[in-house]
C-alpha cells in the first residue's frame, strides 16, 4: 500500500492564527496536536481546528506545497480555505471516517 502525505492548515478559530504542516498521518498528528503534545507554534497559539488538506503520494511534492503555502498570502489562505471549507468546520472527525 501506497504512502500518503498530507498538507493541512490549521486553524484557532474562524479566521484566526493559520498553521502549515506536513505529514504522512494526518489522524495522528491531529490527535497529537489537539491533545497540545506538539511543542510550540501550534501549542502557544491554541491552533487545533483541522481547516484544510490536501493528500500527495510523494515527500518531496507534500513538501514542496507546504512551502509553497506557507509563503502565500494570508488572504490566499484564507480564500483556499473559504472555498473548500466555508463553515470552518474542523474536519478531523471526517478523516477518522476515511480511515476507517
Amino acid at each position: 500500500m501506497q504512502t500518503a502525505f498530507f498538507v493541512y492548515i490549521l486553524a484557532s478559530k474562524r479566521n484566526g492564527t493559520l498553521y502549515v504542516g506536513v505529514t504522512n498521518d494526518l489522524a495522528r498528528r491531529m490527535t497529537a496536536h489537539k491533545a497540545k503534545l506538539m511543542p510550540g507554534f501550534t501549542k502557544q497559539y491554541g491552533v487545533t481546528l483541522l481547516v484544510y488538506f490536501e493528500t500527495y503520494g510523494s515527500i518531496l511534492e507534500a513538501r514542496a506545497r507546504e512551502h509553497s503555502l506557507k509563503r502565500w498570502r494570508r488572504a490566499w489562505k484564507l480564500k483556499l480555505i473559504e472555498d473548500l471549507n466555508p463553515d470552518w468546520r474542523d474536519l478531523t472527525d471526517e478523516l477518522n471516517s476515511l480511515a476507517g
